[in-house]
């Protein structure tokens, strides 16, 4: 199961942020490239404590079952839900967001090991292994939506 704690899975993911053509229209949704780079970037910053989202109160997501099933188990859903705080932001240039991606993928090697990680909006409490899932297969998620 990939995982950002391991090497090979941000290095892998690493080189498919770098093939990305800024160009490409997405196979679902309506984000373009440079609009999906600056939502995982925030998205990876909302892992390191660095960019807040508020809380959304749907308990039963939150017991440890329905965690493991989303994070583990169930594909990514299409279309889904997200943050505000994760749209917010008006994207850079395509190549500063793809440079910024790659640099919050590689910046997960220093997180680790940290004593606490920030809740996240609607999973609450993640430990590392969990936010490393979950950042996995968020930007996996989206890298397939481009074709990468």
């Amino acid at each position: 199961m990939s995982t950002l704690t391991d090497p090979a899975a941000r290095r892998e993911l690493i080189a498919r942020v770098q093939q990305l053509d800024l160009d490409a229209q997405p196979a679902w949704g309506r984000m373009n490239a440079p609009r999906m780079l600056a939502h995982c970037a925030d998205a990876l910053r909302m892992a390191y404590g660095d960019v807040h989202c508020t809380a959304k109160r749907v308990p039963f997501v939150r017991t440890a079952l329905v965690k493991r099933l989303m994070l583990y188990v169930l594909p990514f859903p299409k279309n889904a839900p997200t943050a505000r705080e994760l749209l917010s932001r008006a994207p850079g240039e395509g190549d500063a967001e793809r440079e910024a991606v790659v640099a919050l993928i590689a910046r997960f090697e220093q997180e680790m090991g940290r004593a606490s990680w920030p809740e996240h909006p609607l999973f609450g409490g993640l430990d590392e292994r969990e936010w490393g899932r979950l950042a996995y297969k968020h930007l996996d998620h989206h890298l397939t939506q481009f074709r990468v």
